[in-house]
């Protein structure tokens, strides 16, 4: 039978998908309903093809712990694969006022602290929050939020960014998806629904099958990552705090020998941990369930609750989901009155560990009931305390070891008790480098840096000084640190005397918030230095931060605003502005947790 169109069209229409094909019959259809007036004025297949063949991708990765950026550059490949043409930057090296300009934006953010952005996406969410915000109507967007569960303010950030872009006028291409730590599964069907939507969009062939797109991936995992971590061991745990200090801040030294890992100063290592025997013990006791009873997986594998307690489940946090779930369960109305009250569900999970929850509302469960009560066990981000060019083929960590006492029984958190009371020397440690690229010394040794960070917050500047020392840097050095007691919690001492007696270490100060009446914090003491810090900033001086999220990096921020404010007579929001240009810069560079 000879068919009513040419051969060519036939096999034009031989490499459509089947979503373009649909498209093309209602168009045809349309048209064939509207007779030769609509034919005069539609539009050829040809055109329409060309008008959207030119679609570009921006890839905006804001990321903290290194999750995002690793999700993002895992969604460049999988467009790449696609044939599509796709740019990835992170968020903290784009230059915010391009946005406008833009055709397609795939955010990938996490969220920090109480709902806040990462460091690096904090000058975009400013601008997008700002007066000068631009309108948007030209750009078309999607969001994914990584988050974590446990805290209130849940992928807040994601939230933040997907409603504003939207009010700014941009156009939603799909629904905001929300991960919880175990995101890789969420985070990939999402990466696979955006690539063939704009694979549509673009008129291309979105059919690469997945034993391809999961070579492509493939090829970007580097021999020791979080999906393949490195085992080492534990050569050297020191106490770095006194006795009598109210905290038990460790050193920590791991040998890296035969791994070939390389890290700089600035980096961070995740450490994978165990949980402690005894805690698993106990939540077997509280559910009277048999330690060697079958579970199963996420990943589908079948272990004894005892392993999955001890390895492979975060047993240590306290959830929403985690209370929801158990209180269903129980059928106890004191939970489920916690759980209607949203204040008093926040004061619960920050205040009762699940061993607790156990223990006071007892129920007999199954061994997979129990284990779907948890999440997966996830690594913990340490800031590296030292340089390699100083210490070799060993990472050093600074930890604080976190103890607690419940129901007159005393607990440890999961990483830092693994690690600094539980693992022994020789002991195996599975661990990776994340990689900090927002975090580093300014690449001219002679520039000058002022250091400032409490408690175990030390531990990257520690690093700062052995390489600047390794380099033979001429850079002044200005150390701002603040802990309880210059008696008891002054860490490492003795290096910075050293330093300072050296001349590497150009000046310090130090605040000491219980060794007198008067609590002094590391904000205080910027205060009353404020014309020498706004003399660095003036030197092209870099500032850094790591501590304390919450606080103490809130606090200093607020008293660098005032610094900036009054030295250099701005307006608060011009000394906002500034401080805005010193991120954009790498000037001011903050690693808090």
């Amino acid at each position: 039978m000879t068919t009513p169109v040419s051969p060519e069209l036939l096999q034009s229409l031989a490499q459509l998908s089947p979503t373009q094909l649909a498209w093309l019959s209602g168009y045809a259809w349309a048209n064939s309903q509207q007779g030769s007036a609509a034919a005069a004025v539609a539009v050829p297949v040809a055109s329409t093809v060309e008008s959207v063949a030119a679609r570009k991708v921006l890839i905006l990765s804001a990321s903290q712990t290194g999750n995002a950026r690793r999700v993002a550059e895992s969604l460049q490949l999988k467009f790449e694969a696609a044939g599509i043409d796709v740019s990835l930057c992170a968020s903290g090296d784009y230059k915010s006022k391009q946005l406008s300009n833009e055709d397609i934006l795939l955010l990938v953010t996490s969220t920090q602290g109480e709902g806040e952005p990462p460091e690096e996406a904090l000058p975009l969410y400013k601008y997008l929050f700002s007066k000068k915000a631009p309108a948007l109507n030209r750009l078309h967007f999607a969001v994914l939020g990584l988050g974590d569960s446990s805290y209130p303010q849940f992928c807040q950030c994601g939230k933040d960014f997907d409603s504003q872009l939207a009010l700014l006028g941009a156009q939603r291409l799909t629904e905001r998806v929300d991960c919880d730590v175990d995101y890789q599964s969420s985070a990939a069907a999402w990466q696979d629904k955006i690539v063939a939507l704009i694979s549509q969009l673009n008129n291309s062939h979105a059919g690469v099958n997945n034993e391809v797109q999961q070579s492509v991936v493939a090829a970007q995992t580097a021999i020791f990552t979080k999906e393949v971590p490195f085992t080492a061991s534990l050569s050297v745990r020191q106490r770095i705090t006194t006795p009598n200090a109210s905290k038990d801040v460790e050193h920590i030294e791991i040998d890296l020998t035969g791994s070939g890992i390389r890290y700089q100063p600035g980096d961070a290592l995740g450490v994978f941990y165990q949980n402690a025997p005894a805690l698993v013990s106990e939540i077997l006791q509280h559910t009277q369930v048999d330690k060697n009873a079958a579970v199963r997986l996420a990943d589908g594998r079948e272990v004894t609750i005892e392993q999955a307690l001890q390895n492979e489940l975060d047993i240590t946090q306290t959830t929403p989901a985690l209370v929801q779930t158990y209180a269903q369960q129980a059928h106890i109305a004191e939970l489920d009155g916690i759980i209607a009250d949203t204040a008093a569900l926040k004061q619960f999970i920050a205040t009762t560990p699940p061993v607790s929850i156990l223990a006071t509302y007892p129920q007999l469960l199954s061994a997979q009931t129990l284990h779907d009560l948890f999440r997966p066990l996830t690594p913990r981000l340490y800031s590296i305390a030292s340089s390699q060019d100083e210490v070799g083929e060993e990472v050093h960590l600074t930890v604080g070891v976190v103890r607690f006492t419940q129901r007159g029984r005393q607990y440890t958190g999961g990483a830092s008790g693994f690690l600094g009371e539980h693992l022994q020397e020789g002991g195996a440690v599975r661990g990776f480098v994340e990689e900090n690229h927002r975090f580093r010394l300014p690449e001219d040794g002679n520039t000058p840096i002022i250091m400032i960070g409490a408690g175990t917050g030390i531990a990257p500047f520690r690093a700062f000084m052995q390489q600047r020392d390794a380099n033979g840097d001429a850079g002044e050095n200005w150390l701002v640190f603040g802990n309880q007691k210059f008696t008891d919690d002054f860490l490492y001492q003795t290096e910075w005397l050293q330093y300072r007696k050296s001349g590497l270490l150009t000046r310090y100060d130090f605040a000491w918030s219980r060794q007198s009446n008067e609590k002094i914090y590391v904000q205080h003491k910027l205060r009353e230095q404020a014309a020498h810090i706004w003399a660095w900033l003036q030197r092209g001086a870099h500032i850094y931060v790591c501590g304390d999220a919450g606080t103490m990096a809130r606090d200093v921020e607020q008293a660098l605003l005032e610094i900036v404010a009054t030295q250099g007579q701005l307006s608060l929001e011009d000394a906002d502005e500034y401080l805005s240009e010193l991120r954009q810069q790498q000037r001011y560079q903050r690693d808090v947790y």
